[in-house]
C-alpha cells in the first residue's frame, strides 16, 4: 500500500480560506432565477470583449515565455488567445445564457398510493474545483458553466496560462460585482506549484467536485491523489476505422478534417486503421492528403509501403506509438485484416473517448456501435464532433470519459446533483 503525503499547510490554508469563500458564494448563486444568472452572463461576455486588449497583451506574456521553455506547437496553439478567440469565449457565454437553467428540472416524479408526492429534482453541486492545463478558454468555460448550473467554482489553470488566467479571472470577477453577485462565485487559484492543487484535490468537506483537464499525467495525479470526488475527463487516443465497404472519397474526407481541422484537441484522430481490402486504393491517397496538410505519419510496414506509392515517406511505427495522444500533425497508421482486427485494436489501443468507423455496410456499422466501448462512438462522421456545442448543447466543461456520473461531452445537467423532495399532509408510516 502506497501512503499519500499530506499537502503543505500553507497550500491547505490558502485553498481553505478560497472554499469557504467559495462555499458562501455558491450558497446566493444556487438561488438566484434563470434571469438573473443570464443576465449575470451577457455581463461576464460584454466584459470579455471591453478587456480584450487587456486578455490578449496578458497572453501573449505567457504565449511568449511558453516557447522559450520549449512547449510543442500543440501546446502553444491551445494557449493562444487572439481577440477572435476572445470573441469567441464571449459568444460562448451568450449561448450558455440561452439554454435552459438544469437547476429545479424534475427528473422524475410521482403520487403514491397513499397520497405522498414524491420528485426528483436537480440542484447545484457547490463547490467545483477544475484543474486544467494550457486552454485560458477553459477559463471562461468553467466560470460560466458553474455559474449557470447554481455553482462557485475553484480554478486552478496550468502555469504556462497564469498570467492569461489572472486577467481572465479579475475581468469575470468585476462583472459579477456590477451584476450585485458575489465575486466569490469564480475563484483563481494562484501559484503555489503541485502543493497548491494537491491542497484543492484533498479539500474534502471543503470542495464538492474536482474535475481535471488535460494530459494523461495530469488526469492520473488528480484520479490518484484525490479524496475530493474526480470526474475523469480522459485523454483522446481516437481513432477512423476505414472499413472494406467504405466510401473512400468519404472517407478520405472524414480521415482529414480528424486529423487536421485542430490536431491539439482531444477528439482529433490520433490513429487510422485501414482495412486490407481497401488499402491499395486507400492509403496512397490518404498518405498524399495527409502529409500534404503537414502531416508526419507513423505506420507500419503494410501501410508505410503504401505511402510510398504516393511519393510520402512515413516513419516507422515504435513501441507506445499506437498509445500517444499526438496532438499535433502526426498520427498513427496500420492495416488490419478486418472488422474484427480493427475491434481488437481499439479494445487494446483506445481510452474510451471517440471512435469513427467509416462503412456502408450497415452489419459493419451495428457491430462498431454495439462493441466500441467508448464515450461517443462514430459512423460516417468526423471525430471532432465530440463536443458540447456541435451536440447542441453549449460550452462543455470537459469530456468524460468514465461511467459513473457523466460520460461524453458534460454540460449543465452533469454540473447538477439531484435531491427528493417529498411533500404529504400529515402522512406516517405505518
Amino acid at each position: 500500500m502506497t501512503t499519500q503525503t499530506p499537502p503543505d499547510r500553507q497550500a491547505e490554508a490558502v485553498v481553505a480560506d478560497l472554499a469557504t469563500a467559495a462555499r458562501e458564494a455558491s450558497r446566493a448563486v444556487a438561488l438566484l432565477t434563470r434571469v438573473e444568472k443570464d443576465a449575470a452572463l451577457e455581463a461576464m461576455a460584454d466584459a470579455l470583449l471591453d478587456d480584450a486588449g487587456a486578455i490578449v497583451a496578458a497572453n501573449a506574456e505567457d504565449v511568449a515565455r511558453g516557447r522559450e521553455e520549449g512547449l510543442t506547437e500543440g501546446l502553444l496553439d491551445r494557449l493562444t488567445l487572439d481577440e477572435a478567440r476572445v470573441a469567441a469565449c464571449a459568444e460562448a457565454l451568450r449561448d450558455l445564457a440561452r439554454l435552459p437553467d438544469p437547476v429545479g428540472e424534475v427528473v422524475r416524479g410521482s403520487t403514491l398510493a397513499n397520497g405522498l408526492q414524491i420528485r426528483q429534482v436537480r440542484v447545484p453541486m457547490g463547490v467545483v474545483g477544475m484543474i486544467y492545463e494550457a486552454r485560458p478558454n477553459v477559463t471562461v468555460d468553467a466560470a460560466g458553466l458553474g455559474l449557470k448550473s447554481g455553482n462557485a467554482v475553484i480554478l486552478r489553470g496550468g502555469s504556462s496560462a497564469a498570467a492569461t488566467n489572472r486577467a481572465i479571472v479579475a475581468t469575470l470577477r468585476r462583472a459579477l460585482a456590477a451584476q450585485g453577485l458575489p465575486e466569490d462565485a469564480v475563484n483563481l487559484l494562484d501559484g503555489g506549484g503541485h502543493e497548491a492543487a494537491k491542497a484543492l484535490m484533498t479539500a474534502r468537506g471543503l470542495v464538492d467536485l474536482v474535475i481535471p483537464r488535460g494530459g494523461a499525467g495530469l488526469i492520473r495525479s488528480v484520479v490518484t491523489e484525490s479524496t475530493v470526488p474526480v470526474i475523469e475527463t480522459g485523454v483522446g487516443v481516437c481513432h477512423v476505422y476505414v472499413d472494406a465497404a467504405a466510401d473512400l472519397a468519404e472517407a478520405l474526407a472524414i480521415t482529414a478534417n480528424a486529423k487536421t481541422h485542430r490536431p491539439s484537441v482531444c477528439n482529433a484522430a490520433e490513429t487510422l486503421l485501414v482495412h486490407r481490402a481497401v488499402a491499395a486504393e486507400f492509403l496512397p491517397k490518404a498518405a498524399a492528403e495527409l502529409a500534404g496538410a503537414g502531416v508526419t505519419l507513423h505506420a507500419d510496414d503494410a501501410a508505410r509501403a503504401y505511402a510510398a506509392q504516393a511519393g510520402v515517406a512515413a516513419e516507422a511505427l515504435v513501441e507506445g506509438d499506437l498509445d500517444r495522444e499526438w496532438l499535433a500533425l502526426e498520427m498513427s497508421v496500420a492495416v488490419v485484416d478486418d472488422l474484427d482486427a480493427a475491434l481488437a485494436h481499439v479494445r487494446e489501443h483506445g481510452t474510451g473517448h471517440t471512435e469513427a468507423i467509416v462503412t456502408e455496410d450497415r452489419a459493419a456499422a451495428r457491430r462498431w456501435t454495439s462493441e466500441v466501448d467508448a464515450a461517443a462512438v462514430m459512423v460516417n462522421a468526423s471525430t471532432r464532433f465530440t463536443d458540447g456545442g456541435e451536440f447542441g448543447f453549449g460550452a462543455e466543461i470537459g469530456i468524460s470519459t468514465q461511467k459513473l456520473h457523466a460520460r461524453g461531452p458534460m454540460g449543465l445537467p452533469e454540473l447538477t446533483s439531484t435531491k427528493w423532495i417529498v411533500e404529504g399532509d400529515g402522512q406516517i408510516r405505518a
